[in-house]
C-alpha cells in the first residue's frame, strides 16, 4: 500500500524556497553593507549591529523555535516565521536610521529561527528512509547554489537599483512559499509534551551568549576585553541547560540523542566541517576582490565552478548512499574537500584565477558528496515526534561552527596579514587588505607588499582549514556506523499523533 504523501516532491519545493530566503537575503546584504553604511550614515559599530543582530537572535532561538513546532505544528510555526520575516523585510525598506535597520533585523532573526528548524523536520517527515538520501541533496544543493549566486543578485540589485531591493527580493519569494505551504504542505507535530521555559531560557542565554563571545574572537581575542563575560555566560547558561534537560521530566532537547554513534559523529563532524568552510568566503571573496581586482559581480561569478561540481556531487553522493550507506560518502566527500584546502595554500599574489577555480571545484564536488549524507545519517536517528527540535539541533551546530569558523579563521588571517607586511607599514593599513589598499592611495609598493602579505596569511588559513576537515573525516570514520539500505525494506514511517492537509 503507498504511504507516501502524493504531493511530497512539490512539498520540498516549498521547502527549499523557504530555506533559499533566509541564505540570500544573509548573502546578498554582505554585499551590500558598504551602500547600505553610506546611505544610513552608519558607523563601524552600527555596520556590525546590522549584521550581529540577526544572527545572535536566529541562533539563540534555533532549539526553542524547534520544539514549538514539535509541540504546536511545524507548518503552522514555519508559516508564521515566513510571515514574520517578509513583514521585517517591507519594513526594512522604510529604514531611515542605523537604529530602525536593527530592530527590523532582529524581527527577521525571530522569523528565521522558526523557519529554518522546520524546513528539515517537515522533510524528514514526509520522505521516507528510501527517498530521504535524494531529498536531502536537493535541499543542501538549493543551499549551495544560493550561496553562491547569492552575491551575484546583491550586486546586480545594488548597481541596478539600490540595497532596498536586498529585501524586496524576499517579498515575492516569502509570498509564494506562504501559498504553496497552505496549498500543499500537511501539518504534522509530535505527541504532546509539557512544556520546558526553564530549557528554552537557559538554551536562548547560553547560544546567545556563545555567538556573541564567537563574534567577538576578531576584535577582543579569545578571553579580552568583556570576551570573558561572554564565554562564562555562555558556559555557565548551556551547562545549566545540560543539567536540567537531563533532570526534567519534559526535556525540551532530548540529549539522549548523542548516545546515537551517527548523531554524535555527524554533529561534531558538520561542525568542524562548518568551521573550516566558514570563513572560506570571506578569504576568497577578499582574494577574488583586492588581490585580483575583481568586481563584486564577478567575484560572485566566480564561484561558478563550486555550484557546478556541488550539483554533481550531490547526484552522485545520493546514488552512493543507496549502495553503500552514509559513512563512504562522507569521508570521500571529505578527503575531496581537503584536497581542495590544500591546493588553495599554494595559491600566491600571481597565480591568478586558475588554481582557486580548480579548488572551488573540488570543494564543491566533495560538499555535494559529504554534506547530504552527514546530515542524512545524523537526522535519520531522529524520532519523527522530536524532528523539529532534532532539526533545531543540526542547525544549531551549524551556525556555531561557521560562526566559529569565521571568527578563528578571520583572526588567523588577520593577525597573519599584519605579521607579515614590512616593517615601517602604516597603522591604518595592518589591519585588513581593504585597509591597506585604501591607505595605499595608489601607492604600487604598499598594495604589493599587501597583496603578498594577504596571500601568505590566506595560505597558513587554508592550512588549518584542511586540518580542519581531515579531523572531520577521521571522526566521521571512526564514530560513524552504517549499514547498507534496503529500499525494499523502507516503509512509511508511523504516522504521528497528526498529518493533516
Amino acid at each position: 500500500m503507498e504511504t507516501r504523501n502524493p504531493r511530497r516532491w512539490w512539498i520540498l519545493i516549498v521547502l527549499c524556497l523557504s530555506g533559499l530566503v533566509l541564505l540570500v537575503d544573509g548573502m546578498a546584504l554582505t554585499v551590500a553593507v558598504p551602500r547600505i553604511s553610506a546611505d544610513l550614515h552608519a558607523t563601524a559599530q552600527d555596520t556590525q549591529w546590522i549584521i550581529d543582530s540577526y544572527i545572535l537572535v536566529f541562533a539563540g532561538l534555533l532549539l526553542t523555535s524547534g520544539g514549538l513546532g514539535d509541540r504546536f505544528g511545524r507548518r503552522r510555526v514555519m508559516m508564521i516565521g515566513l510571515l514574520l520575516f517578509g513583514t521585517a523585510s517591507l519594513a526594512a525598506m522604510f529604514a531611515a536610521n542605523p537604529g530602525e535597520l536593527i530592530a527590523v533585523r532582529v524581527l527577521m532573526g525571530i522569523g528565521g529561527a522558526l523557519i529554518m528548524p522546520s524546513t528539515l523536520s517537515i522533510l524528514i517527515t514526509v520522505f521516507d528512509d528510501a527517498e530521504r538520501p535524494k531529498a536531502m541533496a536537493a535541499w543542501t544543493c538549493v543551499a549551495l547554489l544560493g550561496m553562491v549566486g547569492s552575491p551575484v543578485l546583491g550586486g546586480v540589485l545594488i548597481d541596478h537599483f539600490s540595497w532596498h531591493a536586498i529585501f524586496f527580493i524576499n517579498i515575492p519569494v516569502v509570498a509564494l512559499a506562504l501559498l504553496a505551504g497552505r496549498t500543499l504542505m500537511p501539518e504534522s507535530k509530535g505527541p504532546w509534551r509539557k512544556p520546558d521555559p526553564l530549557g528554552a531560557v537557559l538554551s536562548a542565554a547560553g547560544m546567545t551568549a556563545l555567538v556573541w563571545w564567537i563574534i567577538g574572537i576578531p576584535a577582543h581575542g579569545f578571553f579580552g576585553g568583556g570576551s570573558v563575560v561572554s564565554l562564562a555566560v555562555a558556559v555557565l547558561a548551556l551547562g545549566g541547560f545540560v543539567v536540567w534537560e537531563h533532570v526534567t521530566p519534559a526535556p525540551m532537547v532530548p540529549l539522549a540523542l548523542f548516545r546515537q554513534r551517527n548523531f554524535s559523529g555527524g554533529s561534531v563532524s558538520l561542525a568542524l566541517l562548518e568551521v573550516a568552510n566558514g570563513g572560506l568566503l570571506l578569504v576568497l571573496t577578499q582574494y577574488l576582490q583586492f588581490v585580483l581586482g575583481y568586481s563584486p559581480v564577478k567575484a560572485g561569478l566566480s564561484f561558478v565552478p563550486l555550484a557546478v561540481t556541488a550539483l554533481a556531487g550531490n547526484v552522485a553522493g545520493a546514488k552512493l548512499i543507496a549502495r553503500t550507506g552514509h559513512r563512504v560518502p562522507v569521508l570521500a566527500g571529505m578527503l575531496v574537500m581537503a584536497a581542495s584546502f590544500g591546493l588553495l595554500t599554494t595559491v600566491s599574489a600571481s597565480t591568478g584565477f586558475a588554481v582557486p577555480a580548480v579548488a572551488l571545484g573540488l570543494l564543491g564536488l566533495g560538499a555535494g558528496l559529504a554534506m547530504p549524507a552527514a546530515v542524512s545519517a545524523l537526522m535519520g536517528t531522529i524520532p519523527p515526534e522530536q524532528a523539529g527540535v532534532g532539526s533545531a539541533l543540526n542547525d544549531t551546530i551549524g551556525q556555531a561552527g561557521s560562526a566559529l569558523g569565521v571568527a578563528i579563521l578571520g583572526s588567523l588571517l588577520a593577525s597573519g596579514f599584519a605579521g607579515h607586511l614590512p616593517a615601517g607599514t602604516p597603522a591604518a593599513a595592518r589591519g585588513s587588505i581593504a585597509g591597506a589598499v585604501a591607505a595605499a592611495h595608489g601607492h604600487g609598493a604598499l598594495v604589493h607588499a599587501a597583496r603578498e602579505a594577504f596571500t601568505a596569511s590566506m595560505s597558513t588559513t587554508f592550512a588549518v582549514g584542511a586540518v580542519g576537515v581531515l579531523a572531520a573525516a577521521l571522526l566521521a570514520t571512526l564514530v560513524m556506523r552504517d549499514a547498507k539500505p534496503k529500499p525494499e525494506a523502507a516503509e512509511a514511517a508511523e504516522p504521528e499523533r497528526e498529518l493533516v492537509a
